[in-house]
C-alpha cells in the first residue's frame, strides 16, 4: 500500500474544512439524498460523501457502510484523490499498487473499484470527495464521470449553503 502524498496546500485544504463546522455533525437528508442517488445510478454498494481531515476520512453521508462513520486518512481511496487536480478512478484496486494490499481492499469492504470526484468549494479548496465504490472491478467512462461530476455539484452546493448558514 502506498501512504497518498499531502496536498501543497495542505494548511489552507484544513482550514476551509474546518470553516465548515461540519466535521461531526449528524447526518443530513439533503447529503444522504445525493449519495443514495450515486449508489443507484452507478449500480454500486457504496456511496461516500467523504471529508478529508488531518488524521481521517468521515463520512457526512455513507450509504452501504452504515456502521462505519470514519476510517483512517492513511487507508483512504479519498486521501489519494484530494492530492490530485482531478476525479480519481481506480478501475480494480487489486491491480493498483497503492491499493493491492490496502485493508478495505482485502478485507471489508473488499473495494475493487473507486471513484471519488472532488468537492471543491468556491474559493478552490478541496475538502474532500463524492465517491462510489463497487466490490467488483468495472470501467468508468467520460460521461460516468460527468454524472459523477454533476452529482459532486450539488454536494458541493450544499456544503456552500450549509456554511453560509451558519457564518
Amino acid at each position: 500500500m502506498i501512504k497518498a502524498p499531502l496536498p501543497h496546500n495542505e494548511a489552507k485544504r484544513l482550514s476551509a474544512l474546518r470553516d465548515l463546522v461540519i466535521l461531526d455533525t449528524p447526518p443530513e437528508e439533503r447529503f444522504d439524498r445525493i449519495s443514495a442517488f450515486a449508489a443507484k445510478e452507478f449500480n454500486v454498494p457504496i456511496a461516500l460523501v467523504s471529508l478529508v481531515d488531518q488524521d481521517r476520512q468521515w463520512f457526512k453521508s455513507s450509504f452501504g457502510m452504515l456502521d462505519v462513520q470514519e476510517t483512517p486518512r492513511d487507508i483512504s481511496f479519498c486521501g489519494h484523490a484530494v492530492a490530485m487536480a482531478k476525479t480519481l478512478v481506480v478501475p480494480d484496486a487489486l491491480m493498483d499498487p497503492r491499493f493491492a494490499d490496502n485493508p478495505m481492499v482485502v478485507g471489508q469492504p473488499y473495494i475493487r473499484f473507486y471513484a471519488g470526484a472532488l468537492l471543491r468549494l468556491p474559493y478552490g479548496q478541496v475538502v474532500g470527495t463524492l465517491c462510489i465504490m463497487d466490490r467488483r472491478p468495472r470501467e468508468f467512462d467520460r460521461l460516468d464521470e460527468a454524472i459523477l461530476g454533476g452529482l459532486r455539484d450539488l454536494v458541493v452546493e450544499e456544503l456552500f449553503r450549509r456554511e453560509e448558514a451558519v457564518s
